[in-house]
């Protein structure tokens, strides 16, 4: 099994229930820290979940840094591994991550089972949250916080900052996720 094909199986099979929400957005390689990394499925709905698709076939090598990335912005992540990966991915990722293994059933679908749960991220990074928006996304929240037009003018990364500032983390997920729909 290939990413293609689990991602896909992924879609219809476990993702189906948020595809049909109104209020749902799912998104395949979002960018996360301005691109430096790829989530590479983000289910949006108010909350942010991650997955990172590992198939058999995958290296585990830049998982570190996909790690720090994705702690640093999704409020539960999931790993969706091949039966390759199942132990030694333990060794890279945080307790509170979940885990689930996609398997080749009997008639060859792909099938997938949950071998952890996913907590509660209690860690997530404000000013990284931000990141997910545009600047001129960020400029039109600010104004609607009556921030000044000189303030308006500073880079991206102080805007960002200045999100992370004026919104509680809740309402600035509220906030990208309304954006993120657009």
């Amino acid at each position: 099994m290939n990413d293609a094909e689990i991602r896909q199986s992924f879609h219809r099979k476990v993702l189906r229930r948020q595809h049909a929400r109104s209020n749902t957005l799912v998104i395949d390689e979002l960018g996360l820290q301005h691109g430096k990394c790829r989530a590479d499925i983000a289910v949006v709905n108010g909350h942010l979940v991650g997955y990172e698709i590992k198939s058999n076939n995958d290296s585990l090598r830049r998982l570190d840094g996909q790690v720090k990335s994705y702690n640093a912005v999704f409020d539960k992540i999931f790993v969706v591994v091949g039966d390759r990966h199942v132990h030694p991915i333990q060794n890279h990722i945080p307790e509170w991550w979940g885990i689930i293994i996609s398997l080749r059933g009997a008639r060859g679908a792909v099938n997938f089972n949950v071998i952890r749960r996913a907590q509660v991220n209690k860690s997530v990074d404000p000013v990284s949250i931000a990141k997910l928006l545009w600047r001129d996304e960020a400029v039109e929240i600010l104004q609607q916080r009556r921030l000044s037009a000189r303030m308006l003018r500073q880079p991206r990364t102080a805007l960002y900052k200045h999100l992370a500032e004026l919104l509680d983390t809740c309402e600035l997920r509220r906030t990208i996720s309304e954006y993120l729909r657009k």
